[in-house]
């Protein structure tokens, strides 16, 4: 794997200590050097095309937005997109220049919601949960909430008076938005989660005695424990006794602890949505639903 595909994988952002989870040092700065990967500030890793992508909002005379001024925010994404989204006026006429590689999209854009040709945060939080489907949007809703750059009563504010094509989704998006999720791994999963019917809290602190551990989604009185298990190696002996050790421990306390991998949950999710409804079935009395005849793969 690449150092740009471990950015991507990652959300589109990185730190140093991130990257090298995965690379080498070496490999690292062979990356920077030859522009698969971009240094912004200090600690932050990104894709070369997140920084060029103002200029294509720019050339066109619209405004970076949607997943595209997401990640020029700083947030991590489920995923990078492959073109750039700008943002239109709905008055302006047609385009006399090439799009190729744009994803244009007609809106009203008062000054007050954009600066520098990129829509602001709250805007572009908002953007995203009207078309996007629900995972991603929510990933969005939580770096966001997480960067500090958008506050959570704002947002449902802005969810609550929300109007139009999209609005459901837009309260929905406002409604479930948390800023504990600690990326988007965790994101995608508690809106799978959601979809079938579960509630869980990201980082929930689990306490029994002799145990204490904080997961990465939980519901303490179901006694649900979620782990979404990113692409980075857990193979060392040191960390399989721990893992060990941990998941024992929540199964002697009473506790449900369901793992899932990377791959599992952005190109799985019909099994895990299954499963997950299967097991709170099985928790409430009720049928089991049918398990799904195919599973969708892609190479790690």
């Amino acid at each position: 794997m690449t150092v740009g595909m471990t950015t991507e994988r990652l959300g589109g952002w990185a730190t140093w200590r991130e990257l090298r989870r995965s690379h080498p040092r070496r490999t690292i700065e062979r990356a920077l050097r030859d522009g698969t990967l971009a240094k912004v500030g200090h600690n932050r890793y990104t894709l070369p095309g997140t920084v060029e992508a103002t200029r294509e909002a720019i050339r066109l005379g619209g405004h970076l937005s949607h997943v595209s001024a997401a990640l020029h925010h700083g947030w991590k994404v489920k995923a990078v997109p492959e073109v750039t989204w700008v943002t239109l006026p709905r008055t302006r006429g047609a385009l006399r220049t090439s799009t190729l590689g744009v994803h244009v999209h007609r809106s009203d854009l008062p000054d007050a919601t954009s600066r520098a040709r990129v829509t602001s945060p709250l805007r572009t939080v908002l953007d995203c949960a009207r078309v996007l489907p629900f995972d991603e949007a929510l990933t969005v809703a939580d770096s966001a909430l997480r960067s500090g750059k958008v506050d959570r009563h704002e947002l449902r504010l802005a969810g609550a008076s929300a109007r139009g094509p999209g609005s459901a989704q837009v309260r929905r998006v406002a409604e479930h938005a948390d800023g504990r999720a600690a990326n988007p791994l965790e994101s995608v999963l508690r809106a799978l989660a959601i979809e079938v019917g579960l509630s869980l809290t990201p980082q929930l602190e689990v306490a029994e005695s002799g145990v204490y551990a904080r997961v990465d989604l939980g519901n303490e009185e179901l006694q649900l424990i979620l782990e979404a298990e990113g692409y980075e190696t857990h193979g060392t002996r040191k960390g399989l006794r721990r893992d060990c050790r941990r998941h024992t421990d929540f199964a002697v306390h009473g506790w449900t602890s369901m793992r899932y991998a990377y791959e599992h949950v952005m190109f799985e999710q019909d099994w895990v949505r299954w499963s997950l409804a299967a097991w709170l079935a099985r928790h409430t009395g009720a049928p089991t639903p049918a398990r799904p005849r195919t599973v969708v793969r892609r190479a790690a």
